[in-house]
């Protein structure tokens, strides 16, 4: 079996679970490919680094590979979305953060999870992406996200006007200080932050969400995911952000934008017990209420 493995860096009070989880692979005669930074910052020994494939960027993976073992928290996975791309690779996250609905296995189930995925008695799901085009190059041969689109004013500038069409039709004209169109898998990230709705990974949907909206009967709107989201910005400054998950770029309020599905998808791995209404229950703590 093939398994790549990618982190950020995990905190030095956390010990080594890398090397943990190497010892757990290294049990199966595993093929591994470990993210090249890694070999340094968390101090694999070289007797384990020679046995090991470093791969520096998404060039380095095909479809041959297995699993993308992700070691962090949900930022780690948004990354690891960058590296696999469209090879189909499926992603596990091992949780590592602070909330992780994302990556859902906690460190303690590092074995078992390592167990199913040499069995192959895990689960699959494919979440759909976001697409942004634009009439200027932006976010490089990487323009996608997991999560969400967003457009935001920049640091203290007034609020921007953001007029939206769904398929060429006029929708609205958000006054905000900015505007998201999630995903199902991001509905419960910055969109639930900013009081939208959750939605089930499998609703093939987008919810659009003003961010701080000035007009108070403003409110998020759910869409089929089949639809072109377009915008045109205004505003008194010359420049906005526009963000795909947490990568952020300036751009001119002359610039074009349109949103939609992306035409391939990813693969998130999750143990047999972990359905998306236990993440909700779990993370959210509904239903565990003392009071009731």
């Amino acid at each position: 079996m093939k398994i790549a493995i990618y982190s950020r860096g995990l905190d030095a009070d956390m010990g080594n679970p890398l090397l943990v989880l190497l010892d757990e692979l290294e049990r199966y005669e595993t093929q591994i490919y470990i993210y090249q930074p890694l070999i340094a910052t968390m101090h694999i020994p070289l007797q384990k680094a020679e046995k090991m494939t470093p791969f520096y960027s998404s060039d380095d993976l095909n479809g041959e590979i297995d699993c993308l073992i992700s070691l962090g928290g949900d930022g780690t996975i948004l990354d690891a979305v960058t590296l696999v791309r469209d090879t189909g690779i499926p992603i596990l996250g091992i949780n590592f953060g602070r909330l992780g609905f994302l990556a859902s296995i906690s460190p303690e189930e590092l074995s078992s999870a390592v167990d199913a995925l040499i069995n192959r008695t895990f689960v699959v799901d494919k979440r759909t992406l976001i697409h942004l085009d634009s009439n200027q190059p932006l976010f490089g041969d990487a323009p996608f996200a997991l999560n969400e689109f967003a457009i935001h004013k920049r640091d203290i500038s007034p609020m921007i006007k953001i007029h939206t069409y769904l398929n060429g039709e006029f929708l609205n004209s958000y006054w905000a200080d900015g505007l998201i169109v999630s995903t199902p898998t991001g509905s419960s990230g910055y969109n639930l932050s900013c009081n939208g709705p959750i939605l089930f990974p499998e609703s093939a949907s987008f919810v659009i969400t003003p961010v701080a909206p000035h007009n108070l009967n403003v409110r998020p709107i759910i869409v089929p995911d089949n639809n072109v989201i377009s915008f045109e910005v205004e505003g008194r400054a010359d420049q906005f952000i526009c963000a795909l998950d947490a990568r952020r770029e300036i751009v001119d309020k002359t610039v074009q934008l349109a949103v939609r599905r992306e035409k391939f998808a990813v693969n998130l791995v999750r143990l047999n017990e972990n359905s998306f209404l236990s993440t909700l229950r779990s993370k959210l703590t509904w239903g565990l209420d003392k009071r009731n």
